[in-house]
């Protein structure tokens, strides 16, 4: 009786909110070990050149005023440092005031670097975590009653995400239709985990099952997110369920803790305190100002849906985009298509000045994208492997949809220590090396017996030149990073 008096909400409400100051302190901390050499005064995309090319309502950010690396590592540190400060549940204890400003400032800072981010955060999750974390503003703090229309929000995000990635495959790739897509998945997706190797060796007949199970997962159980009591109870433990086969399966960053994070609105603090048996604390009744604040805050955000709904339901839907600055209510999918060979570009130097068929090359080794065959496919999810990802998309298309890659091996030519950071391993600590070249490579997973024969992982063959031996001397290259300020 005492948990129906004062709120339904109030634990979902904590729970929320300390696992979403994870999701942050994910966020903030991957971002602060990348940034100088992805988007910093001397990274592959600088902050200071992308301002330059567009105007401040494009891409709101605190950048605008300094974007110098001092000061972008200050924020994002402080992003850090609050985010520790929202888990540990002192924002919540110390007031409304104290709440709603930390959650506004982790927004903020995070919008800010999104924002000027460019390719490096295009990612679904970076425009989710934004807009739970903007929810997460408008709940209160533990002194008062949960805003009951801000978890109805947060299931609206979660119908969106699954719905949503439930439409992009039934419109996409033909093998979604006919349950043949996880044949491919486990061994074609940005960064496979050690696991995968052993998902893809499924029985076929079991991938298939797995098809028409995410299917009824992405297409039917989102409808029951809105429905009270065991229902929905049930949606958020099949989402959750899901979700979690999902991090087993491969590295998706921190997108399925993020769904998981966002599905605890499924539950209530009748099903919750089954579970935890906390006693909930007496809460007051929101004040005249706050009721109007969330009237204003419904009103915002139900215009904002307008869209993201429309896109939902429309034959050219699509995924993981925003409608205005600020990534405030988004429209997200993921794997409309997937692939079915898995190549990858391979980065090899040499000290020889005169390249001949004789010329030695080493290669580069990345953190967690394929290269070694024989290296076990590494475990980094929630944690996020910006470069490497962007490597998994660069092998899909012509290097000239990715120019990043050109400054990539410009860095390397100079042994640009913020780069090699993002290296796994350098074939030449001593000194840079004379040229680079990036070969495209197929590769696929062993089979059992060639594992048990070999104890590779991978099976690889070249398949051809994706960038020619590239160097300091070539002046056509140096003309070229001239021309992009990269110089």
């Amino acid at each position: 009786m005492e948990i129906r008096r004062y709120s339904s909400y109030q634990l979902t409400r904590a729970y929320f909110k300390k696992t979403l100051g994870f999701i942050y302190l994910i966020a903030f901390f991957s971002t602060a070990m990348q940034f100088r050499g992805l988007i910093g005064e001397h990274g592959l995309l600088p902050i200071h050149l992308f301002l330059k090319q567009i105007h401040f309502w494009d891409s709101p950010s605190l950048f605008w005023f300094n974007a110098s690396d001092m000061f972008v590592g200050s924020v994002v540190w402080v992003g850090v440092a609050l985010s520790i400060f929202v888990i540990s549940g002192l924002s919540e204890r110390l007031g409304n005031v104290v709440s709603a400003s930390a959650w506004t400032l982790l927004w903020l800072f995070y919008l800010s670097v999104v924002n000027v981010g460019q390719t490096f955060y295009s990612f679904g999750w970076e425009t989710m975590t934004l807009e739970a974390g903007f929810l997460a503003i408008f709940l209160g703090s533990e002194e008062v009653q949960p805003a009951t229309s801000v978890v109805w929000f947060l299931r609206w995000v979660l119908f969106r995400l699954m719905f949503g990635a439930g439409l992009i495959k039934m419109r996409g790739d033909a093998c979604w239709r006919d349950l043949t897509c996880m044949f491919y998945h486990y061994e074609t997706q940005p960064i496979p985990n050690p696991l995968s190797w052993h998902f893809h060796h499924l029985p076929h007949g079991y991938l298939k099952f797995q098809t028409l199970y995410t299917h009824f997962i992405e297409l039917v159980i989102p409808w029951f997110y809105f429905v009270p009591g065991p229902l929905g109870w049930i949606a958020g433990i099949l989402t959750i369920v899901f979700q979690g086969c999902l991090i087993l399966s491969g590295n998706l960053s921190w997108l399925n803790y993020l769904t998981i994070v966002i599905a605890i609105s499924c539950f209530d603090d009748v099903f919750l305190s089954k579970i935890t048996r906390v006693k909930l604390p007496v809460t007051k009744a929101p004040t005249l100002f706050r009721k109007r604040i969330l009237m204003l805050f419904v009103g915002v955000v139900l215009c904002l849906s307008i869209r993201p709904a429309l896109n939902l339901f429309s034959a050219h839907q699509m995924m993981n985009a925003s409608f205005e600055p600020l990534h405030l209510v988004n429209t997200y999918g993921a794997f409309g298509s997937v692939t079915k060979n898995r190549d990858e570009i391979i980065l090899e130097g040499t000290d020889d000045h005169v390249i001949t068929k004789q010329t030695v090359w080493k290669e580069y080794e990345f953190k967690a994208k394929p290269g070694d065959i024989h290296r076990q496919p590494p475990i980094v999810a929630p944690y996020h492997r910006r470069l490497d990802w962007l490597m998994w998309f660069a092998a899909m298309s012509d290097w000239r949809y990715h120019p990043w890659l050109i400054n990539l091996i410009n860095k390397l030519l100079r042994n640009d220590a913020e780069i090699l950071k993002q290296m796994d391993k350098n074939p030449f600590p001593n000194h840079p090396p004379y040229a680079i070249r990036a070969v495209l490579y197929h590769y696929r997973f062993t089979t059992p017996e060639e594992k048990d024969k070999t104890g590779d992982w991978w099976v690889r063959k070249a398949a051809r030149l994706y960038l020619p031996p590239l160097s300091l001397d070539n002046d056509s290259f140096r003309e070229a990073l001239h021309q992009m300020e990269w110089d």
